[in-house]
């Protein structure tokens, strides 16, 4: 029987869930896969077999912690509290199921610890690599320690600072996880009449995504008061500020089920860069005024430089606070899109190219294995004999 594949997930937003069952659905059916998270439900639907199991949230407390921690956790780990049976539980199920299964690959995708559990428990791993200052012990040993690293992106959007040792290792895989679609007057028109703007309507559609708290409403009344003959549509996770006085050309739509509709129907998008949202922007080819939001290690701001320094997005640090502000971003953005970078930033075989390459790694790894016991044989049976 073929040798397993494990995949663990992050359960914060649902980037992570996304390009796990794109990957897995494009490896065969014969591949023996176990996918492990927290939040089995944020998962799309996988088109073929996967053993699912549901873990302990490795972050989040349930009120059974049993240790006052006022203790430092060393650099090599970013979350390591004591007295945590959720934690002990989940590493329990992880290393049971290595010692049981015998996987050919650990998928990490995101902890730098389960990283490190996986190469303490000699289960050669591949770590995602997402933008961000991760230049910490913790998430270099998780690097160092993979046998290959794969980055939901494109190479043009590479930082500057990742160092070679980890680029040669690298995967590039731009649009991993989401459908792409390229846009053509036939679709921008078909979208308009779905959501009921009229073809002449000039929109723009705010992107909030799932990862936090979502955008505060009161910059986008400032927006639409800007520029009164524009629609502004939002969608996704808002915060409302009792404060914020809203024109009639603005609209909170909320969560969606067709957001590529309101992409394709949009004259420009305002949204952060989190890994889902930017692959369907890019994918939609539409001019775009990013704006990051508060991550760990910064990895939407590094997400939103690197978009700008690829010419695929306009990049601001924060929102314009002011009706000036807001029409000179607006007229910014969309003086200089240039579809043809985006376009070039996501790849339609991502996920079969990254099932390929990961099985080239499972088969490296197996072809060096029978070499080494060869190897072994090689030397002993002249003492035996």
């Amino acid at each position: 029987m073929t040798r397993p594949i494990g995949y663990f997930v992050h359960h914060q937003g649902r980037g992570h869930a996304e390009r796990c069952a794109s990957v897995v659905n494009a490896l065969p059916d014969s591949q023996p896969v176990t996918v492990f998270c927290a939040k089995p439900d944020i998962f799309p639907a996988f088109t073929r077999p996967v053993e699912l199991i549901t873990l302990p949230s490795l972050f989040e407390p349930t009120g059974a912690e049993d240790i006052h921690d006022t203790t430092t956790a060393p650099d090599t780990v970013h979350c390591a509290p004591l007295g945590w049976p959720g934690i002990r539980q989940a590493m329990a199920q992880l290393v049971s199921w290595f010692a049981s299964a015998n996987p050919v690959l650990m998928i990490c995708d995101v902890s730098a610890e389960v990283a490190q559990l996986a190469r303490l428990c000699s289960v050669p791993h591949v770590k995602v690599l997402q933008h961000g200052r991760r230049n910490d012990p913790g998430h270099q040993a998780a690097y160092d320690g993979a046998i290959g690293l794969l980055c939901p992106g494109a190479r043009a959007l590479a930082q500057p600072d990742w160092p070679a040792r980890h680029m040669s290792k690298t995967h590039f895989a731009g649009g991993l996880g989401v459908e792409i679609k390229r846009p053509d007057a036939a679709t921008r028109a078909a979208a308009r009449a779905q959501l009921g703007i009229a073809s002449d309507q000039q929109l723009v559609v705010v992107m909030s995504g799932g990862g936090g708290t979502g955008f505060a409403s009161a910059p986008f009344g400032i927006a639409a008061r800007a520029m009164p003959e524009t629609a502004f549509i939002t969608i996704g996770q808002m915060a409302r500020d009792w404060h914020a006085t809203e024109p009639a050309n603005l609209q909170h739509h909320g969560w969606v089920k067709n957001a590529a509709e309101y992409l394709a129907a949009a004259d420009m998008v305002v949204a952060s860069t989190g890994n889902t949202t930017c692959h369907q922007i890019l994918a939609a080819e539409t001019p775009w005024l990013a704006v990051p939001e508060w991550r760990y290690f910064d990895e939407q701001i590094e997400k939103a430089q690197a978009l700008a320094r690829a010419g695929a997005a306009h990049h601001l640090a924060h929102f314009p606070s002011s009706v000036e502000a807001w029409r000179t971003a607006i007229g910014t953005t969309i003086d200089a899109h240039d579809p043809a970078l985006q376009r070039a930033l996501v790849n339609e075989n991502a996920a079969s190219e990254t099932a390929q390459w990961l099985a080239g790694l499972a088969d490296q790894l197996l072809f060096e294995t029978s070499n080494e016991i060869g190897d072994l044989h090689d030397v002993v049976h002249p003492i035996r004999a």
